[in-house]
């Protein structure tokens, strides 16, 4: 297999491959839906010419009910953000979720965080404490976390932020310090949370959400959700740390191999390209500091597909729908 030998993650070239090569998994998934869209019509037609119901029995078939929500205008352009309705499970259409998602679609922190936050016990259902995060609930049940009602969002929102240095990852800090939610606080009057950390002293792509679904699936370690770094080190990175970075080290809490790694110019190679789907703690810093370098910076340049092009520094922006779209459909293992 050849080794990756330069950062072509970010030439407009590389771009261009990825781009098409996402195009034609996006037609090869339409043509699977097609197809068994296609089969189940057969399946059905079958059905009817060998159980056909005798005339007069014919069961009524029950009206859909009608939902309410915000539709695009006519004449909208294709590609506008847009705030996007809350899709339902057949559970949810019981009016029924486990307490932990329920909590995520209320904005408060991702499902995997709702399930540790409901063991520490701050959360009550009907004035009741409950420490078991798969216990059900639904929207007439009167939910608390730390005595402060929530309900579950009305819509999703979907915020791309270019996540500036001392800023922290976190909904509010104790220590009264800077959240990445100060930056976004005018996009929504949902209430959003971070998908993923970035520490204090790194910047770059950040999303923002309230869907606890998607959240789930970009943080969960089997859908390896890729990122890509860019790392500016105190030195040069010598070639013999190169091939150890791209080989796979391991670290005091196991072993790690970068997707792909790469100097960023060839005439500066203290700056350098790193791709990685490992969501460990810190594990870029780390990887470079059991090499004996100081990371002197760090920037998230493309997370999940994702870029902060032309986001500048501390702004932000609001996903459109083709994007949420790829992201829910082609991240997925």
């Amino acid at each position: 297999m050849k080794k990756t030998t330069g950062f072509e993650k970010f030439t407009k070239k590389k771009a261009g491959a990825v781009k098409e090569a996402f195009k034609k998994e996006k037609r090869a998934f339409k043509q699977e839906i097609a197809r068994d869209i296609e089969k189940k019509k057969v399946e059905a037609g079958r059905k009817k010419t060998t159980v056909a119901p005798a005339a007069g029995n014919a069961p009524s078939r029950p009206s859909a009910p009608l939902r309410s929500g915000k539709s695009t205008k006519p004449g909208s352009p294709a590609g506008k953000p847009q705030l996007q309705q809350q899709p339902k499970t057949a559970q949810e259409n019981s009016g029924i979720m486990p307490l932990n998602k329920f909590i995520a679609h209320a904005g408060i922190c991702a499902r995997r965080d709702a399930a540790a936050l409901v063991k520490t016990g701050v959360v009550t259902v009907n004035g009741t404490l409950v420490t078991e995060p798969g216990f059900k609930v639904s929207g007439n049940d009167e939910v608390k976390v730390n005595g402060k009602k929530i309900q579950p969002s009305r819509q999703w929102v979907y915020i791309l932020l270019n996540k500036p240095k001392d800023y922290i990852t976190t909904v509010e800090d104790p220590q009264g310090r800077k959240t990445v939610l100060d930056l976004v606080k005018t996009a929504t009057a949902e209430r959003v949370y971070p998908v993923g950390r970035l520490d204090r002293n790194t910047s770059g792509v950040l999303l923002l959400t309230n869907d606890g679904d998607l959240a789930q699936q970009l943080s969960h370690p089997k859908h390896e959700v890729r990122k890509i770094y860019e790392v500016r080190l105190d030195k040069p990175l010598s070639k013999a740390d190169f091939d150890k970075i791209l080989s796979g080290i391991t670290l005091e809490d196991g072993f790690v191999r970068p997707d792909a790694v790469g100097y960023a110019d060839p005439r500066d190679k203290s700056v350098i390209g790193i791709e990685i789907h490992s969501g460990r703690n810190r594990i870029v810093r780390r990887i470079f500091e059991h090499l004996h370098y100081d990371v002197r910076g760090l920037d998230r340049v493309m997370f999940a597909g994702l870029t902060k092009k032309n986001v500048n520094r501390g702004k932000w922006r609001l996903l459109t729908e083709k994007e949420v779209r790829l992201l829910k459909h082609f991240n997925k293992k």
